[in-house]
């Protein structure tokens, strides 16, 4: 296959659920956005699933789903997160690589290394969980077995190679300075370089098993220069350099999926542009993907890896467990010392988890390694937890011990967590990244401790003393476990708290006999109340983890605030069946300031949603009493006391049938003066913007009135982000009768 080209887009995030409720909690460094998850898709990964091509006058074409025309890998954490808050994102991804099976007879994603775990450092079993938990995600997802992987960082060497090629994996892909040499027979061996290496075709690896493993290597300049030289500020340049590197065989390039439109604001589109002309054959590209090229072109070469070798590191894989100097260089001074004891902590820590599983679940399951194994397919969601027991749980286990068979599988999962490769990638221990990875192990230290283990924490954190921030105030790592990492620790009186604030600020607190549920993904409080009894609700609370059987249930006497400060109340707490009651006030609890945020961010919803019912059902009659414009008038009289009333009267002059002229020429002029300075004219943008999308994806929308709402709300200097509506309409063509009215308004080339 000649002139082909393939760009591969590397989408991943590192696991940031919080280990016990099992979801994001706010990250600051993300506002306005709640956590980076959630920022980089609305930037990035949602923008490549509808990115615009432009003609001349700035007006749409298309939407063009760069993942159809692209080869790509989306990390398990990622793509977990994304089906369950960015649903639209995720089918269209699963969409792309149905598409490319059809066209090409095979699809465009590769599988991801699970957590993101540099694969050399690991230790033989996590090989195999990390690739066996990835296919399995893989398949479950994407509905086919991977034909090849991305290695976290592309780290590998030989044992890495033994344990993809173990799992079906075809190919993998690795920078050119990984390459040692290379052969035309497998025996006569000559040295290469990132600059001598032919990158243009597959190369054969030669493992001790004998089995079959293919290696592409992508264009380092190139994919460089898309990253960091600005390639993306203009289609056709970068269409351009593609096209002068491309000749007899593949031109492949990596970049990093975030690239485009987070790293590099419309990026996105720059890369649509060049997608767009290489599929109409321009100057005799073809576009492919990897394993299309493989089945049509199989290696010929033999190539010998650099062992325990990486993209991102020119000292082997020493970034992730040494001060080797490679770093961001964010700040110039710091050292990386803290990544040796970090390392050896962690390593310490799954070292004695791994005994604990076997010696613990040895007679819990039929064959506790493989359970370890197949446990990947619960986390994908292919295999149920009834299914998953009758196939691997000894037979006639009572429940408390299929309980602790349980809490053994998720011990390991989130101890694997903890080894993301992020923890070591930055230059500072006290960093989000490092302090998540000691959160995952922490909770498997939990975990253990519940299944027997002897307590590891004190071993652990003596290692940790070792490490030392380049940050003063944040002092040793054993500090940041006690000052970051431990507060984030859930307990019973935790996790109650929580929710009896939680439908507190949500004004949700369950009627007298009856119950509320407060549900994270990863455990549920279900809150029983009655009547007050000397001035607080007694009742029952009860906890119930995921995948656990246990229930743990507490008798509670719950006393509300009696000031504007929630944190003002209080609570009593004992178990249930006997046991001494804690009393305690909420302050007291000391949740860390992730998950305070956590509460305040949904006093803030239910706050806007009570608010803005309000304002409307008030503004409905406002609008009524709106009189006629008198001679001279420029705004209502007494404005200032009809400014709460804006966003509501906004709404239903944009929604509902339109005022005689003279009063609505008056209130036209008050809504236009009093939307230029307003502090909720953005989230009333936000509002109008989704329920014109929510309009066009019903059956059978009136295209005419929203292209009317559409020019309404331009009229009154709304300026509402258009891109969901717009996406919802790309669905609609072709283009005719109101639709194209419709489309006009909203930018498309009609």
């Amino acid at each position: 296959m000649d002139r082909a080209l393939c760009i591969h887009g590397h989408f991943y995030q590192p696991p940031r659920e919080d280990p016990w409720l099992g979801h994001i909690l706010p990250e600051g460094s993300a506002a306005p956005s709640r956590h980076w998850n959630e920022r980089i898709c609305r930037e990035s990964y949602a923008p490549m699933a509808r990115a615009r091509r432009l003609d001349g006058a700035g007006h749409i074409l298309e939407l063009l789903s760069c993942y159809e025309w692209m080869s790509f890998n989306v990390g398990p954490t990622l793509l977990s997160w994304m089906a369950r808050s960015a649903p639209e994102t995720y089918a269209r991804i699963l969409e792309a690589d149905r598409k490319s099976l059809a066209r090409l007879g095979h699809g465009k994603a590769l599988a991801q290394v699970y957590h993101h775990v540099i694969l050399p450092l690991a230790s033989d079993l996590d090989k195999e969980l990390e690739v066996a938990w990835a296919v399995d995600d893989f398949t479950a997802r994407f509905g086919r077995a991977p034909e090849g992987l991305w290695l976290a960082e592309t780290a590998v060497d030989t044992p890495t190679l033994e344990v993809l090629a173990a799992a079906g994996i075809a190919f993998t892909i690795l920078a050119p300075s990984q390459a040692e040499a290379v052969s035309d027979d497998g025996t006569a061996w000559r040295g290469v370089d990132a600059g001598s290496l032919d990158i243009r075709r597959p190369y054969k690896v030669l493992l001790p098993s004998g089995r079959p493993m293919a290696v592409f290597f992508y264009h380092g300049p190139l994919s460089q220069a898309v990253a960091f030289e600005r390639l993306l500020a203009d289609g056709e340049q970068f269409f351009r350099r593609l096209s002068g590197a491309a000749g007899q065989g593949l031109l492949s390039l990596a970049t990093d999926g975030e690239t485009y439109g987070h790293h590099f604001t419309f990026g996105e589109m720059a890369l649509a542009y060049v997608l767009d002309q290489a599929r109409s054959g321009r100057d005799g590209l073809t576009l492919t993907n990897y394993a299309t090229f493989l089945a049509a072109d199989p290696p010929r070469r033999y190539v010998r890896i650099r062992e325990a070798s990486a993209w991102s590191c020119a000292h082997g894989v020493e970034r992730w467990r040494s001060d080797c100097g490679c770093t961001t260089g964010g700040h110039p001074g710091y050292n990386q010392q803290w990544r040796a004891p970090l390392r050896k902590a962690l390593d310490l820590l799954k070292t004695r988890l791994d005994a604990h599983y076997f010696a613990v679940g040895g007679p819990l399951f039929a064959d506790a390694g493989k359970a370890l194994v197949a446990y990947g397919r619960v986390l994908a969601g292919s295999l149920t937890a009834e299914a998953f027991e009758a196939a691997h749980f000894a037979a006639k286990l009572p429940a408390a011990d299929r309980g602790v068979a349980w809490k053994l599988l998720s011990m390991q999962a989130w101890g694997l967590s903890s080894f993301a490769s992020c923890a070591w990638f930055f230059d500072e221990i006290s960093r989000l990244e490092p302090v998540n990875g000691l959160t995952f192990a922490c909770r498997a230290m939990e975990l253990a401790r519940g299944t027997g283990m002897a307590d590891p924490e004190p071993e652990v954190t003596a290692i940790l003393a070792e490490a030392r921030s380049n940050d003063p105030e944040m002092g040793s790592g054993r500090d940041i476990w006690d000052n970051l990492v431990r507060p984030r620790r859930e307990t019973p009186k935790s996790l109650v708290s929580q929710a009896m604030l939680r439908l507190t600020l949500e004004d949700r607190l369950p009627p007298s006999g009856e119950s509320a549920e407060v549900a994270w993904p990863g455990v549920t409080v279900d809150a029983r109340l009655d009547n007050p009894e000397n001035g607080a609700r007694p009742g029952t609370a009860r906890i119930r983890y995921a995948l656990e059987t246990a229930v743990e249930a507490y008798a509670v006497r719950y006393r509300p605030s009696a000031t504007a400060d929630p944190y003002d109340g209080c609570l009593a707490l004992a178990p249930s069946g006997g046991g001494t009651e804690e009393g305690f006030c909420l302050r007291d609890v000391r949740l860390p300031v992730n998950k305070r945020q956590s509460l305040a961010d949904a006093f803030a919803r239910h706050n806007e949603e009570t608010w803005f019912a309000a304002t409307l059902a008030r503004a409905a009659t406002a609008r009524r009493l709106v009189t006629e414009l008198q001679e001279a008038q420029h705004t209502l009289n007494l404005a200032t006391l009809w400014l709460p009333l804006w966003p509501g009267l906004v709404w239903h002059d944009v929604f509902d049938l339109p005022l005689p002229e003279k009063n609505a020429a008056l209130l036209r002029l008050f809504l236009l003066d009093a939307g230029r300075n307003s502090p909720v004219k953005a989230a009333l943008e936000a509002r109008l913007s989704d329920e014109t999308a929510r309009r066009l994806a019903e059956p059978d929308p009136d295209c005419r009135k929203l292209a009317r709402l559409i020019a309404r709300a331009a009229d009154l200097d709304l300026h509402p982000d258009w891109w969901p509506a717009q996406n919802a309409l790309w669905e609609r063509r072709p283009f005719a009768g109101e639709v194209a009215e419709l489309a006009k308004a909203l930018g498309f080339v009609v």
